[in-house]
Parts: structure tokens; C-alpha cells; sequence
């Protein structure tokens, strides 16, 4: 779980059919496929071994980040277990905290439902205590820098990352809707030196009041102006489509209310629609 290998758990599942509705000249369009390659099996059980490596690691080491680090005063953790030594962020925050509502459980909620959907965007998370308290635990991510500090060094993305980028903020969006994350800023979306999105804090997450059950964070009828999921991989949409309460109980497990499960399907009612509404406003499919 050292060098080069211990990155490949952040590519992103690219691969299948790209449902890629864009505006060119006032219209919309669909195109066709795209071609890297899906995460390997070797690759996705890598993931399962942070897993276990979060689970099970001697905590050798620990600091509270202070409030301008994080607001949750969440810890970082140095673990150990054989020779390999990472870092892991705990935080048990619960109830509402600057007007607020927050809860750990969300963030282990939020993994397991972008490992359901295959996004592979966000760390490896568990259920660990820490000084006799259950709390979450998710890998630290050493990215090249946040999305915010890329916007203060004025960075473009390269041309040769633009396609795949762009598809990752429509990845994002439609997470963000799909768990109601009202917190996402530019401080925690991390960005790798490959490019990629990684999202991580996600205690502000699922919620259920018709503020977050009524509409979607982002849509074409964001504040502000359109933010579209204007680019999916067909196979994440009929991903999406799979949630039922079932599926996404066994997904989250004991992370999630019944009530605030419920309000996830009314979201993936909501994000379908939209996507539907996009395809159906839009020129005819190519090669889809």
C-alpha cells in the first residue's frame, strides 16, 4: 500500500458510454464514448485494504486541527500497522455547531454511497474509535492542493485534462445533490497533481427538510446562474437508477435514518428528471 500504488485508488471510474450534454452555440448537444479505463480489480481491492488498514491500525500519534483548520476540530491521526505509517482524519462532531447541523456518521454515509455508485472521489472512510468515542475515520489525502488554492494561484486546467475534468464537476454535482451537501466550498475539494477531484468533509450532508427535497443544489435553475450535470457516464445514471430504500440501506447500513434515506430517492427522482430533461432538450444522441 506504498509508492505509486497506494495513488491508484484516487483515479475515478471513467469507463463505458459518456452521456455528455454541453452548450455549443445556444444548442444542446450529445455525443459519444470516452476511453480510459475503469479502475482494475487489483486497483479496486486496494481500496478494501485502506480499509482494513483504517479499521485496524496502531494510532501512534494524534493533534486537533484548530477551528480555522477545520471547523469540526476534527483530529489527525498517524497510524501504523506493519511498515506502512499514513495519517487518517477522526472526527466525532454531532448536533449543530454554527448554526450548523453536522454528524460523523454522514461522512462514513457519504463513502459508502460513492463506492455504490462507482465515483471513486471520495477517501476511504470507517467507523473507528478514538479516546473511548465512536467517530469517523478517513484517509488524509496528500493532494497537490485545494480547489481554492488553485484559484489563488490563478491555475488553468491544461487543455489535455479539460474533457476530464469537466466530467468530474458534473460527477460532483451530482453527488452533492444526491446527499444534499450543503457545505461544498472550495477548501474541500482537493485536487491531485493528475488533475482529479477528491472530495472529502462531508458532515453537512443528507438532509431532509423540503429546502433540500424540493430542488437540487445544482440544476439549471442553480442561484446564480445554470450548473448542470452536464456531463455523466451513462453507466453512473443507470447507477443512480438502481437506489431504491433497499439498495441504499445496504449501501450506508446503520449511517443513515429511514427518513433521511428517504430523502435521498426523492433527490434521485429529482436528479433523473433533470438529467431526462437535458437529454430530451437536447440534439439527437450520437453513437449513444
Amino acid at each position: 500500500m506504498s509508492g505509486q500504488r497506494s495513488r491508484l485508488v484516487w483515479r475515478q471510474f471513467n469507463k463505458g458510454h459518456l452521456l455528455k450534454i454541453s452548450i455549443l452555440g445556444g444548442i444542446l448537444l450529445c455525443a459519444a464514448t470516452f476511453g480510459r479505463a475503469q479502475l482494475q480489480p487489483n486497483e479496486l481491492a486496494e481500496r478494501e485494504a485502506w480499509e482494513s488498514f483504517l479499521e485496524t491500525a496502531e494510532i501512534t500519534g494524534w493533534v486537533q486541527l484548530t477551528e480555522q483548520e477545520g471547523v469540526t476540530s476534527p483530529w489527525k491521526l498517524t497510524l501504523k500497522k506493519g511498515n506502512t505509517v499514513r495519517y487518517g482524519l477522526w472526527k466525532n462532531v454531532e448536533g449543530r455547531k454554527y448554526g450548523f447541523l453536522e454528524g460523523w456518521n454522514w461522512e462514513i454515509a457519504a463513502y459508502r454511497l460513492d463506492k455504490y455508485l462507482g465515483l471513486n472521489m471520495v477517501p476511504p472512510t470507517v467507523e473507528r474509535r478514538f479516546r473511548g468515542n465512536r467517530g469517523s475515520l478517513q484517509l488524509w489525502v496528500e493532494a497537490e492542493m485545494s480547489y481554492g488554492q488553485m484559484v489563488e494561484r490563478k491555475l488553468k486546467v491544461p487543455p489535455a485534462k479539460i474533457t476530464d475534468w469537466n466530467r468530474a464537476v458534473s460527477l460532483q454535482r451530482l453527488f452533492d445533490n444526491l446527499i444534499a451537501n450543503e457545505d461544498r466550498h472550495n477548501n474541500n475539494v482537493l485536487v491531485t497533481a493528475n488533475w482529479q477531484l477528491i472530495l472529502i468533509d462531508h458532515s453537512r450532508s443528507f438532509r431532509t427538510s423540503s429546502k433540500f427535497t424540493k430542488s437540487l443544489i445544482y440544476s439549471g435553475e442553480s442561484k446564480g446562474g445554470p450548473k448542470e450535470m452536464s456531463e455523466l457516464p451513462v453507466a453512473v445514471v443507470e447507477r443512480v437508477k438502481t437506489l431504491d430504500f433497499d439498495a441504499t440501506k445496504s449501501a450506508v447500513g446503520e449511517y443513515l435514518t429511514e427518513n433521511e434515506i428517504r430523502a435521498v430517492l426523492v433527490r434521485r427522482d429529482l436528479i433523473l428528471e433533470e438529467v431526462d430533461h437535458l437529454v430530451r432538450t437536447s440534439a439527437e444522441p450520437d453513437n449513444l
